[in-house]
């Protein structure tokens, strides 16, 4: 008889493209269990504990975790970047009628979510959150659509995976502009100072990733003392990092090789076990049909289908783009619902909101994580229901 547990079958689940989703989902689970029980009150003490060290002006002292949001975060900000600088060299978005599509259809859901929670929150101090429903969680979003497998055009996953890092750039840029804290110029041009080094490796051709990662620490910690998030540094640090140097060699595919399994198995469900353990009280509940609650809900369950596939139709009938290959409309539809899984940056953007009121970024992540779920759910039976279908005759 097979062993049930092989390390074969071990070995398959962790290298599934789904098993990430899968795992982050659970703690999800664990975490609001947690929460919600009597280990809910040691559970905040830990995350509360200072870890580190303060070296006269250097300071190095944090909770878990602010370590956690702050200092593990960057690395996945760090393979967001890399995403989006060999998309932008090789991949999807390397030429305009490659990013025309993926970038016009993440616009749209950016600016619809973003509209309808200003229009619910206008004149109210929940306002500042508007960045919270315009991001898609990538992760999720595209476990889920390769769990479907042939039943979705592989034209269709590539569309997803562009429109989603375009996404996840203009996520960064809103939390760079609108959700820093006192800017601190000087220790920002020393970050900016810094990062000058691996750009001079890059067109020197080094490919020691050290010589780049390295700087990029330094960096880290300057852009963390200049009042942007720090989590940005993982981007600048990634577009420093050449994608092929000339013998031929790609240092940027060997470090995200070298780090995707790390952020999707140790930082993202790091992240989801610290920051969704949200204490459920009635008061909370009652709060998803408050302007905030329901700005967020609707932006990511209704905002998000709408304005992508508005934004790609226009973009079709004014004959600037062309559909997917075998795509039909529908489909477009079903992956603007998988857009409005908002998760790992709705709900780090949730925590930049509202940073001094804790009561508004806890009711903004359980309805991020409600109408995540949603859209999730909605998705999926939209693309199951309309697989079978012929496609749209404008597509190519």
């Amino acid at each position: 008889m097979a062993k049930v547990f092989s390390f074969s079958r071990i070995k398959e689940f962790f290298t599934s493209s789904s098993s990430g989703g899968f795992i982050l989902l659970t703690c999800v689970v664990i975490s609001l269990t947690i929460a919600n029980s009597g280990l809910g009150e040691g559970y905040e003490a830990l995350l509360g504990t200072q870890i580190g060290r303060d070296f006269g002006s250097i300071h190095l002292r944090y909770s878990l975790l602010m370590w956690i949001n702050d200092g593990l975060m960057a690395i996945f900000f760090l393979l967001v970047g890399l995403e989006i600088k060999r998309e932008l060299v090789e991949g999807e978005l390397s030429s305009p009628a490659k990013a025309a599509l993926p970038i016009i259809a993440a616009t749209g859901g950016v600016v619809v979510p973003a509209s309808i929670y200003a229009f619910f929150n206008s004149g109210t101090e929940t306002v500042h959150g508007w960045g919270i429903p315009m991001a898609t969680d990538i992760a999720f979003a595209l476990a889920i659509i390769t769990m479907m497998g042939k039943k979705v055009p592989v034209s269709l996953k590539i569309f997803l995976a562009a429109l989603a890092i375009v996404d996840d750039l203009m996520a960064i840029l809103v939390i760079a502009l609108f959700y820093t804290s006192d800017l601190h110029t000087t220790y920002l041009l020393y970050a900016f100072g810094v990062l000058l080094l691996p750009v001079l490796f890059n067109r020197l051709g080094y490919k020691n990733l050290a010589l780049y990662l390295i700087p990029g620490a330094f960096a880290w910690y300057f852009v963390h003392h200049s009042g942007v998030h720090a989590t940005i540094a993982g981007v600048l640090t990634a577009m420093t990092i050449p994608v092929k140097t000339k013998d031929g060699a790609s240092p940027l595919e060997k470090l995200e090789h070298s780090i995707a399994n790390p952020v999707n198995f140790i930082i993202m469900p790091l992240f989801a076990l610290a920051n969704t353990n949200i204490t459920i009280h009635s008061e909370m509940v009652d709060g998803l049909f408050t302007p905030l609650g329901l700005g967020i809900i609707l932006g990511l369950f209704l905002g998000k289908p709408i304005g992508i596939s508005l934004a790609t139709w226009l973009s079709v009938k004014m004959k600037l783009c062309k559909l997917p290959t075998r795509a039909t409309w529908a489909q477009i539809f079903g992956v603007g619902m998988l857009g409005g899984i908002g998760f790992t940056m709705s709900i780090f953007i949730a925590m930049l909101s509202f940073t001094d009121e804790p009561h508004f970024s806890s009711e903004a992540k359980l309805a991020v994580l409600i109408a995540s779920t949603l859209s999730a759910i909605l998705g999926v039976v939209i693309l199951n229901m309309v697989r079978d279908r012929q496609p749209n005759s404008e597509s190519v």
